[in-house]
């Protein structure tokens, strides 16, 4: 152990340095990393089809900028379907072989996104062991090292589509990948982590895990509740502490921590430390590498150009897209990655604000395509989570999922916005929980509080309980259960809502 303790120490030492660098020299580090990503594109169909070769040496960013479009997953799915059907250097000039299928809920056709090997290695390999890396230079108390990890993979089996490509959601394809050794300090045996079905797995996941020295847990706060409660129930215990004692750190992302994090001091051990990843289907980006603050550190080096444009100026026709060099602090961002497998350009659609420049750190505040704005109002996720979390507080309940949409305008009422919530702990008085989150979005948004004036345009919101596991009802009706998939929490459309309050009222 005290040999695998020095290894992992200079190791460790070497990264930090690097990291230092980038938080130091981001504009060098990114525009370094853009150089690297043309030379490795410049032979592809598409580097060929955008003049790779012809850009400017001297001023690449803005060559680059100026040159190639940005486009979104529906523009790059004939280059995707070439690489599918086996045609080679389409994108990026290393072999294609694996597949992440996205996790979303928002249509039933998830998008499929390619995993070339340097990003498997250098971007998702590399950012798992910098979640580790920075963690353990906070705290040299850590056991990290000495234990198991339990990460909650999700639920769809590696399949193929021939004998060449592979595909699986992204936990899957990276457990799949990941090297012989890493397989010692993670759990549950890969064979459960891959099953298909997440009711099957769940069972299994507990069996396997209940008698492991598990000290940390990777997952979506919402799936990772559940696999909780359960290795609970199974064991006869009221904590975690008595099933695992060594237990220390929560690793999550997916969805914002805040209206689970009640749930969780509940029922792991008291001085638990929680951190923050920024990790997607398309890469990995960023890691709360400062457990004081609520932010995360953008990672410059792993592969990722990012750009960024201001949300309020989306859909102008002469967009004004920035880089790290002249982001602003406070202001709301689309992010535009270019990735080690060819995704050049790529609107990923998460939106970020930056709360830091030396270094570069974010939040993400939500999705382009997850807001509600029927009536002007411009709500987007965070004005909803720093809401609830008010109401939650001033009404002594807790929330373990949620979602929105409008209520539209008719001849004889006003608009308004209708929620659908599972409490854990439910408010003594609903409508006293709702006064409290009318008046926190007010307070949360100021073109909120504009429509709400005199219930003008918007009435109060109109809030609905959800009885027991109504959103894990409708994700398996989506066949969506387990990993990383989630409820949409805003939506401009009434498309979710309608078939929630559906299978709420009807018990489906």
């Amino acid at each position: 152990m005290k040999i695998i303790n020095k290894i992992v120490s200079r190791v460790s030492q070497k990264r930090l340095q690097q990291i230092d660098f980038f938080r130091k020299y981001p504009e060098k580090t990114q525009c370094a990393l853009l150089h690297r990503l043309i030379l490795s594109g410049e032979d592809t169909v598409f580097g060929k089809e955008h003049g790779f070769k012809n850009l400017s040496k001297e001023n690449l960013i803005e060559d680059f900028q100026n040159k190639i479009p940005i486009r979104d997953y529906e523009e790059f799915l004939p280059y995707i379907k070439k690489i599918r059907n086996g045609d080679k250097n389409v994108l990026w000039n290393t072999a294609i072989k694996w597949f992440a299928v996205s996790s979303g809920t928002t249509n039933s056709k998830s998008k499929i996104i390619p995993v070339s090997k340097e990003t498997l290695e250098l971007c998702h390999f590399r950012g798992g062991k910098d979640i580790v890396i920075l963690y353990a230079n906070q705290f040299d108390d850590t056991r990290l090292v000495k234990s198991k990890s339990l990460v909650i993979g999700g639920s769809q089996q590696i399949s193929t589509f021939d004998n060449e490509h592979y595909f699986g959601d992204l936990s899957a394809v990276i457990i799949d990948n990941l090297p012989m050794w890493s397989h010692l300090l993670r759990t549950p045996k890969k064979n459960i982590a891959l099953l298909p079905k997440w009711e099957d797995k769940l069972e299994k996941m507990v069996e396997d895990t209940i008698k492991k020295n598990v000290t940390s847990i990777t997952g979506v706060p919402s799936w990772t509740l559940v696999l909780l409660k359960k290795v609970l129930e199974a064991t006869g215990k009221k904590k975690i502490v008595d099933v695992w004692p060594n237990f220390e750190l929560f690793i999550h992302g997916g969805v914002s921590f805040t209206p689970y994090k009640q749930e969780f001091e509940k029922i792991l051990p008291i001085g638990t430390r929680y951190v923050e990843t920024y990790n997607a289907t398309e890469g990995f980006f960023g890691i709360q590498d400062d457990l004081e603050k609520d932010d995360m550190l953008l990672m410059l080096d792993l592969g990722i150009f990012y750009e960024f444009i201001p949300v309020e100026n989306m859909f102008e026709e002469n967009l004004k897209v920035y880089t790290v060099k002249d982001v602003e602090i406070g202001r709301n961002y689309a992010m535009i990655i270019t990735t080690n497998s060819g995704l050049w350009r790529y609107l990923i659609g998460d939106t970020v604000v930056f709360t830091s420049l030396k270094p570069h750190k974010i939040k993400i505040t939500g999705r382009i395509k997850h807001f509600i704005n029927a009536f002007g109002e411009e709500l987007i996720i965070d004005n909803a989570e720093r809401a609830l979390f008010v109401a939650t507080q001033k009404t002594n309940s807790h929330i373990k999922d949620y979602t929105a949409a409008p209520i539209y305008m008719s001849e004889k009422d006003t608009g308004g916005h209708e929620w659908l919530i599972d409490f854990s702990k439910k408010p003594d008085n609903l409508e006293v929980f709702i006064n409290e989150l009318d008046i926190a979005l007010k307070n949360a948004n100021s073109d909120y509080a504009a429509k709400r004036y005199k219930d003008l345009t918007l009435k109060k919101p109109v809030v609905h309980i959800a009885k027991e596991d109504v959103f894990i009802k409708w994700l398996k009706q989506k066949g969506k259960l387990g990993g990383q998939n989630k409820v949409p929490r805003l939506s401009n459309n009434r498309d979710y809502i309608d078939e929630l309050l559906k299978i709420n009222s009807n018990g489906e």
